[in-house]
């Protein structure tokens, strides 16, 4: 079954129309849903459309001409610092061969990793700042950007990567996780399934070939622990309140992640026919409307340099997030 078949309407050629506000709609769409590759002139066409409308270029208009965003320092100021717009600069389709993207990648880069090698939210970049949630953001933004075979990124993957397994106690206790498995100084000292995502989406980032043992046996932990819980409930081991931001999709996420997020991660990973998700795809189907779109339902608007989309309104973002999810797990049943 095709996964243009699970979505009502044209939801596709929506999200391939012109869009000026938010122009890297198209670009994914191309390479993400129709598989178009990196060298197909309208896919060129479409990233170079990223540089020149919609955030992108208002976030790189807030630059400071040093490298860094809103004040110097690692950056961490949620959501006008530096690590937040490299974060995001790698969600919404940057060009990594623009200079101001590099020029800001290398500031953070400089000045955001701790000494046992993970990137700190601290202003001085101390290990107890160094968590899951941040690093594997990071982590993910570089490689979108082109920083996979920076040394300082390898170090900060290989942290993480040790952190999960628990291979080596040294650098999980003199940070702020608190153990193997995703434990957390910030949830409780417990196990955390927003940062498991968000480590788990920067692993998977990695391309098969070049993941180190290391890496693939934390990307076997992870899976493990993520598929431990059921998705629709997020009842991962958490003694205080469940919160609602896993129920509530949204673009760009935060340090948070959701239900969607963690499923898309699942289905790259191959278990997108696995029993225990099915719960997911009916959650989800159940959440389009009848034009085959979803709902802006969490948003970082007013804290960012620029708003992305209307909260409350059908959402090209969030609908382009449900589709890639469902193409991965489709690949993942067809090649099974």
């Amino acid at each position: 079954m095709s996964w243009q078949e699970y979505v009502y309407g044209n939801a596709l050629n929506w999200l391939l129309e012109l869009d000026r506000s938010n122009p890297a709609i198209r670009y994914f769409a191309l390479r993400d849903l129709l598989d178009r590759p990196s060298g197909d002139p309208t896919v060129c066409e479409a990233q170079a459309a990223v540089m020149q409308n919609g955030p992108v270029p208002a976030i790189l208009s807030a630059q400071h001409s040093d490298g860094y965003w809103l004040r110097p320092g690692s950056g961490y100021g949620k959501y006008r610092g530096t690590a937040w717009q490299i974060i995001f600069l790698g969600e919404l389709g940057a060009d990594p061969d623009d200079e101001r993207v590099r020029h800001g990648c290398a500031y953070l880069l400089s000045h955001s990793i701790a000494s046992n090698g993970g990137f700190s939210a601290n202003q001085n970049p101390a290990p107890n700042g160094v968590i899951h949630c941040l690093n594997g953001n990071l982590i993910y933004a570089l490689i979108q950007l082109g920083y996979l075979a920076d040394a300082r990124v390898q170090r900060a993957l290989d942290w993480e990567a040790h952190t999960i397994t628990g291979e080596s106690v040294a650098d999980y206790r003199q940070s702020g996780t608190s153990g193997p498995d995703f434990a957390c100084a910030a949830n409780a000292k417990q196990p955390c399934g927003w940062g498991a995502t968000k480590a788990m989406k920067a692993l998977i980032a990695v391309p098969s070939e070049q993941r180190t043992p290391i890496v693939q046996r934390a990307i076997e932990q992870g899976a493990k622990f993520l598929l431990s819980c059921d998705l629709a409930k997020a009842d991962y081991p958490y003694t205080g309140k469940i919160s609602s931001a896993w129920f509530k999709l949204g673009f760009p996420l935060s340090y948070w992640s959701d239900i969607l997020e963690t499923f898309t991660v699942l289905a790259r990973l191959g278990y997108g026919s696995d029993p225990r998700l099915a719960t997911v795809y009916d959650w989800l189907m159940s959440k389009q409307d009848s034009h085959g779109s979803w709902i802006l339902e969490n948003s970082l608007n007013t804290k960012m340099w620029i708003d992305i989309e209307k909260k409350g309104k059908p959402s090209k973002w969030v609908t382009l997030r449900v589709l890639r999810a469902i193409k991965a797990a489709q690949d993942s049943v067809r090649a099974a």
